[in-house]
C-alpha cells in the first residue's frame, strides 16, 4: 500500500496547482488548522472558484481535499503562527524544487513575502521562511550535525541528487561506476526515482535490473536515459510552455509588483546540482526485493535548487523519445484480504501496471484526495470505533488486550535485534576496516568534526565511508547502513562485542516476553474466577455525580447536617469571603498561620457542639500543622461579622488575608485526623473530613493521620484499596479517582490507620459480587486496568493556605502582609473566652 508521494507525483501535483482548473495561484488564505501532529490544513478562497482546502501532511502528501479531519478545539502554536503571517494573504507561486519531494509555496501579505517549504521526504517537515530564506518557524525543529531547522536559522536544503528528467549518459555512467549495487537500486537511489519507477525504467529499457551497476555499458546507459525520458514524457511535455503560461497567469491575476517578482523568480532559479546520494540506497533495496509491485519510496534527503513548473493538461505530439500521452491520473487496484482495493495512485500509465484494474480521475488532485484523504478519514473513524470498543471491554479483557500488544512488540523487537546481530557478523570485514580507520584517525589526534569532514569527502571513493550514516561523538558510536538496516556500532569494542550487544537485547526481550505470557495466563485464570454479572432484573445503583458550588473548596457535611466549607488557597479563601460567607455563619481558623478560612453555613440555625467539634478538627487537619507532622493543634471560632478586608491605615493585606476584630472562642489540643469515604446512597461520591462526620454519611471509610506518604501517593493508595474492596475499578474511578481523592487529603505526608476500609453496617454499598448491576449516569473515558494506569499523576493541591496572625487587643489580621502588634496581650485577654476541646 502506498504511504507517501513520489517525486513524479509531486511534479504532477504542482503542475495542477500552478496552472489550469485546479490552480491555486492568487488564492486568498483563510484560517489554518493542525488536525493532527504532522498535518496542517489551509482554508483557501480561489478566485472565481470558491472555497477549497489545501491539506499538507509532512513526509507524506500535499493536495486539495474534500475529506477533512475534524479541527482541534484548541489550536496549536504552529498553525497560529502561520495565521499571523499568512491569514488574508495570497498565494503567488507553487513550485517543485527540481525533481525532488520538496514543494515551495510563495505568499504575499501586506507587501511582505514568505515561503512555505513542504518536505515530503524521510520524516518530513513544514517550514515557513521569510524573503531572505531565514526560518520563521518549522513545524518540527531539527538539530543535526549536517542540518539545523530552528527559528532564526537560514534554511538549508539537504544534499542534492541527480534529476532523472535531466540525466545524461555521462551522469548515468558516473553513478554506475561508483555504485556497489545493481542497476535498479542505483537508479532508484541516485536519481530520486524510488522502487516502482526504477523498475519501470529498467523494464522499458530492456536492461537486466539485477545486473551489477559497475558492469553496465554505455549502451545500457543510453537505453536507460531514453526510458527515463519516455516514462516522464507526460511531465516533460510542455515544460517550457508551462513556465511561460504560469508567468502570464500570475501577471494577469496579481498585483504588478508580484508579477515582476514572479517572472524574476522563474528566470533566476535555473542552477542544477548533481550530487550522488548514497544514504537512501539500501532502503530502496529492501523495498524492491520485498514488494516489487507496490510503490515504496526511499527516504530521500536531497534536493537541487531548480524550479519545475509544468503543464498539467494532456499534450500530444511532442518529441520526447515517444509521443507523450499526457497525464492520466488513476488508482491501481488489486485484491487485498479478499477485497479489491487501490494500492497505488499514479499520474500516468505505467507498463508494469498494465494488467491491473484501474480507476481514472479528472485530475491528479482528485486521485490523491480519494487515495490519501479518504483513507485518513477512515483511519480517524477506525480510531473512534476502537476507543468506543475499548470502553465496552471489561477490566480483564482490556488488560488481556494490552498484554497481547506488548507480546507482539517484544516479538518484533526480538526479530529486529537478531537481524542486526547477524548483519554485524555478515559485514565483519567491512566493520573491522571502518573501526581501524576511525580509531587510527582518533589516535592521530583528529577531532570528530575533522573525521566527519574527511568521510564526507571520501564518500564517492571509499566504499566503507559510504556506509556511515551518522557519528555520535559523545558515545563514540557510529551509525552504519548495512544491508538496508541502520546499525549502531561502538568503535571502542570489537565486532563480536558489538554483535553480542544485540544478542543481549534479544535475551532481555525474550525474558520480558516470557513474563508477559505468564501474565496473560494469570489474566485468563482471573477471568474464569470473576463473579458472573447479575441478571438484568437485579438491583441497579446509579453513579450520580451532581455538581455543587462547594466542589471547588474543601468541604464536609457535619453529623448534624451542616455544610462546612474551607478554602484551598488564597483565591478560594477570597471567594468564600466575598461570595459565600453570610451573616450568622461561624468562621474557624487555627492559632498557627497556614490554614483555610473555614465557614459553617448555619442557615440561621443554632449550631450544636458536635458540629463545632468536627469543624475544629477539620480546621486543624487541613492546616500547616498536618504538613509539619503534628498530631494536635489549637483553633478558634468567631462570628462572620468579625472578619473584614479593611486593614488599619498604612497596612497592606495580600490576597487571602483578612482582619479579625473582637474576641475569639478557642478549642485546645484538637487531635488531627481525617477520613476519606465513599458515599453510595443518594449521591455516589467520595467524601472527606472529620472521622465522625464521614462515618455518619459514608458507606466505606478509611482513616488518615500524618505519616510518610505524600499527597499523590496516599490518594492512589486509597483509590486502589476501594477499587479492590468493591471489585469494580471502573465504578470507583467514576466517583473516587486519585485526583478526586486528592481533593479530600490534606497537603503534606499521610498514612492510613488501616489497609482495610471500615464498612458502615447500616450503609452497605454496592459490590459486583452482591448480585446487582452498577449503572453510570455520566459517560467518562474508559479506565485503565493495569498498574500503570493507576499511576496517573494528580494535580498537587495548593499547600499555602491563608495565614492568620494576631495584631492588637481587639483586632487580628489574617495573612502575613500586615505587621502584627501586641500578640501576647491579645491572647492574654482573649484567653478568658477560650474553652477546651
Amino acid at each position: 500500500m502506498k504511504q507517501d508521494m513520489s517525486s513524479a507525483d509531486v511534479a504532477a501535483l504542482v503542475s495542477e496547482l500552478a496552472a489550469g482548473p485546479k490552480s491555486i495561484i492568487d488564492a486568498k488564505i483563510g484560517k489554518i488548522y493542525q488536525p493532527s501532529g504532522e498535518e496542517i490544513r489551509i482554508n483557501l478562497y480561489v478566485y472565481n472558484k470558491g472555497k477549497d482546502n489545501l491539506v499538507i501532511e509532512a513526509g507524506k502528501r500535499i493536495h486539495l481535499s474534500k475529506h477533512l479531519r475534524p479541527s482541534p478545539q484548541l489550536p496549536q502554536g504552529f498553525p497560529m503562527l502561520l495565521r499571523k503571517h499568512l491569514l488574508g494573504g495570497r498565494i503567488t507561486s507553487v513550485k517543485q524544487h527540481d525533481f525532488d519531494r520538496i514543494v515551495k509555496i510563495g505568499f504575499i501579505r501586506g507587501g511582505v513575502e514568505t515561503t512555505l517549504i513542504v518536505e515530503l521526504f524521510a520524516r518530513g517537515n513544514v517550514v515557513l521562511v521569510d524573503s531572505e530564506n531565514r526560518i520563521i518557524l518549522p513545524m518540527n525543529p531539527v538539530t543535526l550535525k549536517a542540518r539545523r531547522l530552528r527559528s532564526g536559522e537560514t534554511y538549508e536544503l539537504p544534499e542534492a541528487q541527480m534529476s532523472p528528467v535531466d540525466a545524461e549518459v555521462s551522469d548515468l555512467m558516473g553513478a554506475f561506476s561508483k555504485s556497489t549495487a545493481d542497476i535498479v537500486r542505483t537508479i532508484a537511489t541516485r536519481f530520486n526515482l524510488g522502487g516502482v519507477l526504477a523498475e519501470e525504467v529498467c523494464f522499458r529499457a530492456g536492461v537486466d535490473k539485477a545486473k551489477p551497476a559497475k558492469e553496465a555499458t554505455e549502451e545500457d546507459a543510453v537505453l536507460i536515459r531514453d526510458a527515463m525520458q519516455a516514462v516522464f514524457a507526460p511531465l516533460l511535455v510542455g515544460r517550457a510552455e508551462g513556465v511561460a503560461e504560469t508567468v502570464a497567469e500570475v501577471g494577469a491575476e496579481v498585483e504588478a509588483e508580484t508579477e515582476v517578482e514572479a517572472v524574476a523568480e522563474v528566470e533566476a532559479e535555473t542552477e542544477v546540482e548533481a550530487v550522488a546520494e548514497v544514504e537512501a540506497e539500501t532502503e530502496i533495496e529492501a523495498e524492491i526485493e520485498a514488494e516489487p509491485e507496490v510503490v515504496a519510496e526511499p527516504e530521500v534527503g536531497t534536493e537541487v535548487e531548480v524550479e519545475s513548473e509544468v503543464e498539467a493538461e494532456p499534450v500530444t505530439g511532442a518529441e520526447v523519445g515517444a509521443e507523450a500521452p499526457g497525464l492520466k491520473p488513476h488508482h491501481v487496484k488489486k485484491e487485498i484480504n479478499g477485497k479489491v482495493e487501490a494500492f497505488d495512485v499514479v499520474p500516468f500509465d505505467l507498463v508494469r501496471y498494465s494488467d491491473y484494474e484501474k480507476e481514472y480521475f479528472d485530475s491528479f488532485n482528485t486521485a490523491l484526495d480519494e487515495f490519501f484523504g479518504k483513507k485518513a478519514l477512515e483511519q480517524v473513524e477506525d480510531e473512534k470505533q476502537a476507543v468506543k470498543k475499548e470502553k465496552t471491554l471489561g477490566v480483564y479483557e482490556r488488560r488481556l488486550l494490552q498484554q497481547e500488544g506488548a507480546i507482539a512488540k517484544f516479538e518484533t523487537d526480538i526479530v529486529k535485534n537478531t537481524a542486526l546481530a547477524e548483519i554485524v557478523y555478515a559485514n565483519y570485514q567491512t566493520i573491522e576496516e571502518l573501526f581501524s580507520v576511525l580509531n587510527g584517525a582518533r589516535a592521530k589526534g583528529y577531532s570528530w568534526d575533522e573525521i566527519r569532514s574527511i568521510l564526507k569527502q571520501a564518500k564517492n571513493t571509499v566504499p566503507s565511508a559510504q556506509k556511515i550514516v551518522n557519528i555520535d561523538a559523545k558515545t563514540a558510536t557510529v551509525q552504519a547502513d548495512l544491508d538496508g538496516m541502520k546499525v549502531n556500532l561502538d568503535i571502542r569494542k570489537t565486532v563480536p562485542q558489538n554483535a553480542q550487544e544485540y544478542y543481549e537485547k534479544v535475551k532481555k526481550l525474550s525474558k520480558k516476553k516470557a513474563g508477559a505470557i505468564r501474565a496473560i495466563e494469570d489474566t485468563k485464570k482471573a477471568m474464569e474466577k470473576r463473579p458472573a454479572k447479575a441478571a438484568k432484573g437485579g438491583r441497579r445503583v446509579l453513579a450520580r455525580r451532581k455538581k455543587h458550588w462547594f466542589d471547588r473548596f474543601r468541604w464536609f457535611v457535619s453529623s448534624d447536617g451542616f455544610l462546612v466549607v474551607g478554602g484551598r488557597d488564597a483565591d478560594t479563601n477570597e471567594d468564600i469571603f466575598k461570595k459565600y460567607m453570610e451573616k450568622r455563619d461561624i468562621v474557624f481558623h487555627t492559632q498557627t498561620p497556614g490554614a483555610p478560612l473555614t465557614v459553617i453555613k448555619t442557615g440561621g440555625k443554632d449550631v450544636p457542639e458536635t458540629t463545632l467539634q468536627e469543624t475544629a478538627q477539620f480546621s486543624v487537619s487541613y492546616s500547616s500543622l498536618w504538613k509539619a507532622g503534628h498530631f494536635s493543634g489549637d483553633c478558634y471560632w468567631i462570628k462572620s461579622e468579625q472578619v473584614t478586608k479593611t486593614p488599619e491605615s498604612g497596612e497592606y493585606l495580600k490576597k487571602g488575608a483578612f482582619v479579625i476584630r473582637g474576641e475569639r472562642n478557642y478549642f485546645k489540643d484538637v487531635p488531627l485526623g481525617i477520613a476519606v469515604g465513599l458515599e453510595l446512597k443518594g449521591e455516589s461520591r467520595v467524601i472527606g473530613g472529620p472521622v465522625s462526620a464521614v462515618r455518619k454519611h459514608g458507606d466505606y471509610i478509611l482513616e488518615a493521620v500524618p505519616g510518610k506518604f505524600n499527597q499523590n501517593d496516599i490518594s492512589k493508595k486509597i483509590y486502589r484499596i476501594y477499587a479492590d474492596e468493591l471489585n469494580d475499578p471502573r465504578f470507583v474511578k467514576q466517583i473516587a479517582s486519585p485526583d478526586q481523592v486528592a481533593m479530600m487529603v490534606p497537603p503534606g505526608e499521610s498514612d492510613l490507620k488501616s489497609q482495610k476500609p471500615e464498612k458502615n453496617a447500616g450503609k452497605a454499598g454496592p459490590k459486583n459480587e452482591s448480585g446487582f448491576d452498577v449503572e453510570f449516569e455520566a459517560e467518562t473515558e474508559a479506565e485503565g486496568n493495569t498498574e500503570a494506569e493507576f499511576e496517573a499523576e494528580t494535580e498537587a493541591e495548593g499547600e499555602t493556605e491563608a495565614e492568620f496572625e494576631a495584631e492588637a487587643e481587639d483586632k487580628t489580621v489574617c495573612g502575613d502582609e500586615a505587621e502584627p502588634k501586641g500578640e501576647n496581650e491579645v491572647e492574654a485577654k482573649a484567653g478568658n473566652n477560650s474553652r477546651e476541646a
